[in-house]
């Protein structure tokens, strides 16, 4: 009884100061590269993004923004709980599906907590976090070896509304995005080519539906492009002069135009902060090369992309509009990180952490206003798909890895002989990571290792009480240790 009367506080506490928190959008695209953005490549950048671009004009961009990894569920798993997901049993690549979320059911979220402080929330896109898939009629788990594609009806007992979202409609991951989810049910199957024009729809649907209440919402809005199967739909196709991979960009882009004009028709725009980046760079199925023989580099400036741990894999697009709050036309040099989401929305409706949970997440509120983000964090940290760590404080940017750590060439395996075993940059100087001073800066690269030691050992990378990590054993040295080493479960976590 007495729970019941102080969730009913609460929730009276949150309708009355509901005129003061603004509607959110999160707009993640799913391997856009950092200089597949116009305005973030004006030299190098074919391909017409009016709407990133518009966003960016009448508010700020982000020039050091990070993912928390340069692939698609451990920056999705960071986003979701302020948490690096190295810290999960994921220690490489990605999930596949058909298998329990990789969110714990108790964890925070970020949908969690602002449906805490009176938003409704919705995500319309892709989850790319696992899910099982049931039976409807024997409530047993359907098993990927028996299906290629998630049957219509199938139930879902862990996806996005079993972890804090009020409406879910999308898809799971590109290998099954023909299957169509609502909430917690494959609806259908539909041809790929149709998923982006459908989560086009869906987001603006959403958006008018949630303008006719009081209520502030939350959008996460996790698109499938350009990610392949890189499939622009008839409208789109032979828009850009780059083939279909530009595209599927502009189509991708088209999306940012249609939320900022509905926002606008809606009487919303005011009262809404729009934030739109990518879950890590660009991938080498858009033919990489052959886009930069026609003038585009998807990583504008920055060397690598996705699955790297030099920038080109994980620095990302990241843009942010909120009228009133943030300068037009202005920009932020400030250091920020995708897992950071959740602290900043605490402090945007001005709650505490819930215990548990954000223990990698700084607020970048401050920067909106031009002001030094206060942090007790003393970098970042950035992984590669192959589990490949690297940690940035301030200019120095230290990566274990002897080459790419990806997909890049040279990949591990091809490191050059002789090749020092890490890699130490002065990034305010050499943003494009062509110079390794880890030999002559040996003192400066030991300080920034026993600082990515701390912050992994200590199961968090802010102050606070110590966290435990979901595994016992956590591998810094991946190329040292190829082959070596179980990860296990446990309470204590090591280094190697």
């Amino acid at each position: 009884m007495m729970k019941h009367v102080l969730y009913l506080l609460l929730i009276a506490v949150c309708t009355q100061s509901h005129a003061d928190k603004p509607n959110i959008i999160y707009i993640m695209c799913d391997d856009l590269g950092y200089g597949d953005i116009q305005c973030l490549n004006r030299d190098h950048g074919k391909i017409p993004t009016p709407g990133a671009d518009h966003l960016a004009e009448e508010g700020m961009i982000f020039t050091d923004a990070h993912s928390g990894s340069s692939v698609c569920t451990p920056t999705r798993y960071g986003l979701m709980t302020g948490r690096y997901s190295w810290r999960t049993s994921l220690q490489k690549g990605v999930v596949q599906g058909y298998a329990p979320c990789l969110i714990a059911k108790d964890r925070p979220t970020v949908a969690s907590f602002l449906k805490t402080q009176g938003y409704h929330t919705g995500i319309v896109g892709k989850w790319h976090l696992n899910l099982q898939y049931l039976n409807p009629a024997s409530g047993q788990p359907y098993r990927q070896k028996d299906h290629k594609s998630p049957p219509v009806d199938a139930r879902i007992p862990d996806g996005p509304v079993n972890r804090g979202f009020d409406y879910f409609h999308g898809f799971h991951h590109a290998r099954n995005m023909e299957a169509v989810i609502e909430n917690d049910q494959v609806i259908a199957h539909d041809p790929v080519i149709n998923m982006l024009p459908r989560l086009k729809k869906h987001a603006l649907a959403y958006i008018e539906a949630r303008a006719k209440e009081q209520q502030p919402f939350f959008l996460y809005i996790p698109l499938g492009s350009p990610h392949t199967p890189i499939v622009p739909s008839k409208d789109w196709q032979g828009r850009s002069s780059l083939g279909p991979y530009g595209d599927f960009v502009m189509e991708t882009d088209s999306v940012v135009v249609a939320i900022t004009q509905a926002l606008e028709e809606h009487g919303l725009t005011e009262k809404t902060l729009v934030i739109f980046t990518s879950d890590n760079g660009c991938s080498k199925a858009a033919k990489i090369g052959e886009l930069a023989a026609k003038g585009h580099k998807v990583s504008a400036h920055l060397r690598g992309s996705k699955a790297d741990i030099w920038d080109g894999g994980h620095r990302v697009p990241f843009i942010v509009r909120w009228p009133g709050k943030i300068v037009a036309g202005s920009t932020s040099d400030q250091l920020i990180c995708h897992t950071d989401l959740f602290a900043t929305l605490a402090d945007i409706t001005g709650a505490a952490l819930p215990p548990g949970s954000a223990e990698d997440s700084v607020s970048y509120l401050p920067a909106f206003t031009g002001k030094p983000i206060v942090s007790t964090r003393k970098g970042i940290i950035h992984h590669s798909i192959s589990g490949h760590f690297a940690y940035r404080q301030g200019k120095w940017k230290l990566a274990l890895a002897k080459a790419s750590g990806g997909w890049s060439s040279p990949s591990e395996g091809k490191a050059p002989p002789g090749a020092a075993r890490a890699q130490l940059y002065d990034m305010s100087g050499d943003v494009g990571e062509t110079t390794n001073l880890y030999r002559s800066q040996p003192e400066r690269a030991q300080d920034l290792l026993k600082q990515l030691e701390s912050d992994v050992t200590r199961g968090r990378s802010t102050e606070g009480p110590r966290s435990d990590n979901d595994i016992d054993t956590i591998i810094l040295w991946k190329s040292a240790s190829a082959g070596k080493g179980k990860k296990s479960r446990g309470k204590k976590p090591k280094t190697k």
